[in-house]
């Protein structure tokens, strides 16, 4: 009995803490998901021409930086989560004749693991820290009046 638990055991607490773990990783997914898609749309309603420079034209200095003050209030103890910005031309509007414009927002976000054994599997290079990185990606229309 003795000998058979001994066996056993450590492949059943492996498999518990990896189970256990992968819902942690889905949750810190779901986070880094949710925070990116909102600071795609707090940066989307800054980099318009409204909230752009005097010329009218987008401005995605202005919405990556509201965008980095709104992270670090998010993540007041992540100093490894960050936030980049850009815009990207799309397609034509076929009334006004403008391009359309979307925010693209790539967070950088650190998860932690916190389950042991886990991170022999699911750790980036060095293992030792125990940090999975992800990367996540999310568009936002930019809002252009329309001119003309």
């Amino acid at each position: 009995m003795t000998i058979e638990l001994l066996l056993v055991l450590p492949v059943f607490m492996l498999l518990l803490f990896f189970i256990m773990e992968m819902g942690n990783m889905g949750f810190q997914t779901i986070l880094a998901h949710h925070c990116a898609y909102e600071l795609a749309r707090i940066g989307s309603l800054v980099a318009g021409p409204h909230g752009g420079d005097a010329a009218g034209g987008s401005n995605v200095g202005t919405a990556n930086s509201k965008m980095k003050n709104v992270l670090q209030k998010m993540f007041p103890m992540s100093p490894g989560v960050r936030v980049e910005g850009r815009i990207v031309t799309t397609l034509r509007d076929q009334q006004s004749g403008e391009w359309n414009e979307d925010l693209l927002v790539t967070l950088y976000y650190p998860a932690k693991l916190i389950f042991p054994g886990s991170s022999f599997v699911l750790a980036d290079e060095p293992k030792a820290s125990r940090i999975k990185r992800m990367e996540v990606r999310v568009r936002m229309p930019v809002e252009n009046p329309y001119q003309k």
